[in-house]
């Protein structure tokens, strides 16, 4: 005789695979954006934009995506008579799609605009999975991105970056609250809502964060 699952074990299998975090077997292919699951462990000292980068590949290669030209969405600042670099002008023009396949944003003006699909809920790490935030323990909702809140630069004279992604230790970098709650001059803003208390590890997890950032593919 042929036996048939019970309905309600069905739904029960079908919600735990769900959940399940992804692999590279399946991930959505439209998967254009995510949170790092997890930083280098040394504070907000990136390797600068082009470690920041190479830590996105890695992870988006890691659950199958790896072959889009992946950018961290960070903004540097002038400095040494370099020209200071715009977040929103590094990651290309969408549409972007979470780890799910989720589109979170239509292209980079829907992106800075109170009309993207930007919430706790959709702005997942590369393993689908959502990042704690506020009132999760740890708290992880601060997000780094040197950013104003149009996904440029601050000028230069005061550091907003973290020494542009190389320090550890002292300065000060501009994060998001990926949650859209929590304090500073924007609390609801995803890419500056506050500084940073310091630029190392424990600063950083200080204020709710964990030297986590965002990550686009562009093509």
């Amino acid at each position: 005789m042929k036996k048939t699952v019970p309905l309600f074990l069905a739904a029960f299998l079908v919600g735990a695979l769900a959940s399940l975090p992804l692999s590279a077997e399946n991930a959505d292919p439209k998967m254009s954006f995510f949170i790092i699951s997890s930083g280098a462990g040394n504070g907000a000292d990136l390797g600068g934009l082009a470690g920041a980068d190479r830590r996105c590949r890695m992870l988006a290669r890691a659950v199958g995506v790896g072959d889009k030209t992946w950018r961290a969405y960070l903004s540097t600042t002038a400095a040494d008579g370099q020209a200071g670099v715009n977040a929103r002008d590094r990651i290309g023009s969408g549409p972007w799609h979470n780890a799910k396949g989720v589109q979170v944003a239509r292209d980079v003006d829907d992106l800075h605009s109170g009309d993207n699909n930007l919430t706790k809920e959709t702005q997942l790490n590369e393993l689908g999975l959502m990042v704690n935030g506020r009132g999760d323990s740890p708290n992880r909702h601060d997000i780094l991105t040197g950013s104003q809140l149009d996904g440029t630069a601050f000028p230069a004279g005061k550091d907003t970056t973290c020494g542009n992604w190389t320090s550890h230790g002292e300065g000060s970098a501009q994060v998001g609250h990926h949650d859209r709650t929590g304090g500073g001059q924007n609390p609801s803003s995803w890419n500056s809502a506050h500084g940073s208390r310091g630029c190392s590890q424990e600063n950083l997890q200080g204020t709710g964060g964990d030297a986590l950032y965002y990550c686009f593919a562009i093509d």
